[in-house]
């Protein structure tokens, strides 16, 4: 006891005298250098900073989720939470799956969910919006650890983190995507991988950048081949100190080139951002401009001995350049209208990412300063825009939709409705534009819903689109159910008889001579007569 207090109390210089005089050698070493990592302050400040970290970011994480909101059955979850409920419930879905299925067969992402909800017995809800949070803290982690290659002040990278954490939900130029979307998709984690495996690269670990880039393209073929580019551009760089060559990449799939069938065609009809002629004058902006900024950026970088700064916009002008060039390859002959499911644009996903790290961290270092004022001034009104932004986007729903409370949207209080009282082999016909129907949000049938439906004219040609061998088959199911404002009860029956529809979900009023069981202000739910 007296030498424990001794080695807490007196000098270094004593406390070792007095354990010489009274140890065994052996003994002396290993309370040495216990003594000295429990004593050692630079071993506690660390400590304390990872925390102070992992706290800041967490905060960061419910702000985000603040401001952008949660809204699990909406857009695309329409394709990617079937397929995890499938996995989950193999009963579900006995017609129409290939609509979803083409997706999930390519992503580890529904066996990854499903596993984890099996495993932790939480219902689907609650693991969607657990994973939900968890993916927006990983960013925000990925991030921070991506500013520390590029940013040595601290202030500098919690101006990158913050900018990501209030920009999560801003639009990707026409590409129809976000940085990070409102509801749990595969998009989001191959997000963190790719980020995560950019850092390494900028570090020089590229084993482990490596196998970040294997993840990436596991979860999401699409957007972890845009990392693996990327990634070869920073690579190529390093190893080449020249102008980095142009490489040209073809996928090797005969279909690719198939002449467009007038099914397929009208499919594309509901993606015209896939065609960079059809973009908007102020979208072609969000492809020019990141060059013009990274150019910048980089003669910046090279005058101010910063070289993974002018490393990465080096790299990212490049790669910018090259999917913009493979863009307007494949939008001017029509010939080629089948290789538009590549999607290169949607390659500025990462490059927006990269863009609001550096862009925070350098405003962050440059003009805010350690002046607390400037912050708010900054991120107050941009968070503000932002919330309003999204609250427009779905006014008829809650701005989060937890799990455990019960949902304010009409539809989807009618789709949770038959997901609780129909059985599993249930099929449903459905306005096929009932995503542009006022109210209804883009909550997707069936991933709220769970069961069977016929086809619609938007997610389901958004399959078609990548896809080919589905148009036959979507644009049939289109066309029966053409006109759908004017159906009547011999219309369903009709729809009973060829495809062997039992209920329809119908807008504001029951069909007469229908039975709907389920009807609210917006929508009823109608059971068609055996």
């Amino acid at each position: 006891m007296y030498l424990a207090w001794v080695s807490n109390s007196v000098v270094p210089e004593v406390h070792i005298l007095l354990c010489r005089r009274y140890l065994p050698a052996r003994t002396l070493t290993i309370f040495l250098t216990l003594s000295t990592v429990r004593k050692s302050p630079q071993s506690h400040s660390k400590i304390l900073s990872k925390w102070k970290i992992t706290l800041l970011l967490l905060l960061l994480t419910l702000g985000a989720l603040v401001v952008h909101g949660y809204h699990p059955y909406a857009e695309d979850a329409e394709i990617y939470l079937p397929g995890i409920e499938k996995i989950l419930q193999p009963s579900l879905f006995p017609v129409g799956a290939p609509f979803f299925a083409s997706h999930a067969g390519l992503t580890l992402f529904p066996n990854l969910i499903a596993a984890s909800a099996r495993l932790t017995h939480l219902r689907l809800e609650y693991a969607l919006f657990s994973w939900h949070v968890v993916s927006l803290f990983l960013l925000l982690l990925a991030s921070w650890q991506w500013s520390g290659t590029c940013f040595v002040e601290p202030r500098a990278r919690w101006g990158a983190v913050g900018a990501m954490a209030a920009l999560l939900t801003l639009p990707v130029a026409g590409t129809a995507l976000y940085i990070m979307d409102q509801y749990l998709n595969p998009r989001n984690l191959a997000a963190v991988a790719a980020l995560v495996a950019t850092t390494r690269v900028l570090e020089g670990k590229l084993l482990r950048a490596a196998l970040w880039l294997v993840f990436g393209v596991a979860l999401h073929p699409l957007m972890g081949s845009f990392a693996v580019v990327f990634s070869l551009l920073l690579v190529g760089q390093q190893r080449f100190k020249s102008r980095l060559p142009f490489l040209a990449l073809f996928i090797p799939f005969r279909d690719l080139f198939a002449p467009p069938t007038p099914a397929y065609q009208e499919a594309m009809r509901f993606h015209q951002f896939h065609f960079l002629s059809r973009w908007q004058w102020y979208e072609w902006i969000g492809i020019v401009a990141p060059v013009g900024i990274f150019w910048c950026i980089q003669r910046f970088a090279a005058q101010d001995h910063r070289s993974n700064s002018k490393r990465l916009a080096r790299a990212l002008i490049v790669y910018d350049l090259m999917f913009f060039a493979a863009a307007l390859v494949i939008s001017l002959p029509q010939r080629l209208e089948p290789l538009a499911r590549i999607q290169p644009l949607r390659s500025l996903h990462l490059l927006y990412m990269l863009l609001v790290l550096t862009g925070g961290g350098l405003i962050a270092e440059y003009i805010l300063r350690e002046r607390l004022w400037r912050w708010f001034a900054l991120f107050l009104p941009l968070c503000a825009g932002m919330y309003w932004a999204q609250r427009s986007l779905f006014p008829a729903s809650q701005h989060i939709e937890w799990p455990w409370a019960p949902p304010r949207n009409r539809w989807t209080q009618a789709f949770l409705w038959i997901q609780n009282n129909t059985p599993n082999d249930c099929f449903f016909a459905i306005d096929p534009l009932y995503y542009r129907i006022p109210g209804e949000d883009a909550v997707g049938f069936r991933a709220c819903a769970r069961r069977s439906r016929l086809a619609d004219a938007a997610k389901d040609s958004g399959a078609v689109s990548m896809f080919p061998p589905l148009a036959e088959e979507w644009w049939q199911e289109l066309q029966a159910v053409r006109g759908w404002k004017q159906f009547g009860k011999r219309d369903f029956e009709g729809l009973k008889q060829r495809y062997g529809v039992n209920w329809v979900v119908v807008e504001l009023a029951p069909i007469p001579a229908l039975d709907c069981p389920y009807q609210n202000p917006a929508v009823a739910v109608c059971k068609l007569a055996p």
